[in-house]
């Protein structure tokens, strides 16, 4: 396997110096403390560790734009191919549960840990690495050249879960005649951002300084959680945390998911005109969104990790899945997931000036949006899940909501969202 990274070296510099033996790449012995190479990941149990449904099976695919991807596949290769991209922080193995009805219906579907995850490499592990590589337009770029290395020149289907929901948004956009339609899970997506036309310009009530400062004024004092993912501190937490690491996946899908109290009857955000009122607004959400000040990501699971009684009897995320998130991401690291966190945020100003290229695009393909009722993720913006779609797109075909489902549809709720899949694909 190729595409590791040395955090000391540039990518280019690696690739040219790094070699293959008995299928590990193995690079410069300078600084081994730095190096991540694929040995981590060979001491553990093949990927999804013998909990995969029968069908699917982890798969490499070498030179796609400087990676060797890790994916999941099912089907035979050569029927229409349908991709699906995960979001954070998951892996390809987030949709596992919806892959076995999409290849009976008669589809090649592949679900690819993306640059930064699992068990994708050739991207730099540092947290000071270029940004370039992890920018939406260069994401994009690793799917067409998936598509390709599959053997492929179109997907009939591309579909994005939260924050992969911009991966396949832009695919859609920028190359319509490959993504031919386009489904967005828990994340609503919609049109690129525009430059100011004829000289007017929309500008915000307030500036995420001022939330900010509104937050901190909260009893307790609060912090968005997307500002606590994009900083150094979050990295830091998070190769030191407190729990094991599946302990932590225990807990953060709980408090995300369906079943989950402050998740029940919720209704979504309205908008507030200043920043003391919008702080209080958002403060209605569970403490993963608005955290408390104090307390890293780590800290906050910990005091949310469910009963020993609910743990036993989860039947959507048993304890051998749970712990293969733990274990991949232990031996991962989570520098890639907050690289794209950090780099494809709509406050990363790199990010936002390649958007703008598409400034007045509308997204021209067939799509729809998915999102579970018991998800505050999908009710954070004016009009709630049910509000999406109203902009941007020409060919909307609506909006799917999944009862007795969180953040994660596809693993909650796999049957229901496989059906919306299929629908959706015969359809249109």
């Amino acid at each position: 396997m190729k595409g590791t990274a040395t955090p000391g070296l540039s990518r280019r510099e690696f690739l040219a110096g790094a070699s293959a033996v008995g299928g590990v790449a193995i690079a410069s012995a300078a600084a081994p403390t730095q190096i991540t190479t694929m040995a981590p990941f060979e001491k553990l149990p093949p990927y999804g560790n013998n909990t995969l449904p029968a069908g699917v099976k982890p798969r490499l695919v070498p030179n796609v734009n400087g990676l060797t991807v890790n994916m999941l596949e099912a089907g035979a290769q050569g029927r229409p191919l349908i991709l699906l991209l995960h979001g954070f922080p998951n892996l390809g193995y987030s949709w596992r549960k919806v892959m076995p009805a999409i290849a009976d219906a008669g589809y090649y579907v592949v679900a690819p840990d993306c640059r930064g995850y699992g068990r994708t490499v050739g991207w730099d592990r540092s947290w000071d690495a270029d940004p370039t590589p992890f920018l939406t337009l260069n994401m994009v770029r690793d799917q067409i050249a998936l598509v390709y290395a599959l053997g492929y020149r179109k997907a009939e289907l591309i579909v994005g879960h939260d924050q992969g929901q911009l991966m396949a948004t832009y695919a859609a956009i920028v190359r319509p005649d490959m993504f031919l339609r386009l489904t967005t899970v828990s994340g609503q997506g919609g049109a690129p951002p525009s430059f100011p036309f004829a000289g007017t310009e929309r500008k915000p009530a307030y500036t995420a300084a001022e939330l900010d400062a509104e937050f901190a004024k909260l009893n307790p004092p609060r912090r968005d959680y997307q500002e606590y993912w994009a900083s150094k501190q979050a990295d830091d937490d998070m190769k030191h945390m407190p729990q094991s690491m599946s302990d932590f996946f225990r807990a953060f899908y709980y408090m995300k998911g369906g079943e989950f109290p402050g998740n029940q009857n919720l209704t979504p955000l309205r908008p507030m005109p200043t920043a003391r009122e919008a702080a209080a607004e958002n403060a209605r959400m569970p403490e993963y969104y608005v955290m408390r000040r104090d307390r890293g990501m780590p800290a906050t699971m910990v005091a949310f990790m469910p009963s020993k009684e609910y743990i036993a009897n989860c039947k959507w995320f048993t304890q051998a899945e749970c712990d293969v998130y733990g274990q991949e991401y232990a031996a991962s690291g989570w520098t890639g997931a907050l690289h794209n966190y950090r780099h494809r945020r709509t406050a990363f100003p790199a990010n936002i000036a390649e958007q703008l290229t598409f400034s007045g695009r509308t997204i021209d393909v067939p799509a729809q949006f998915i999102a579970g009722k018991q998800d505050w993720g999908a009710n954070r913006i004016a009009g709630g899940a049910e509000g999406a779609g109203k902009t941007g797109y020409t060919k909307f075909r609506g909006v799917q909501l999944v009862d007795r489902a969180g953040h994660w549809p596809q693993e909650e709720q796999p049957e229901i969202v496989s059906q919306q899949l299929i629908g959706f694909l015969k359809s249109t």
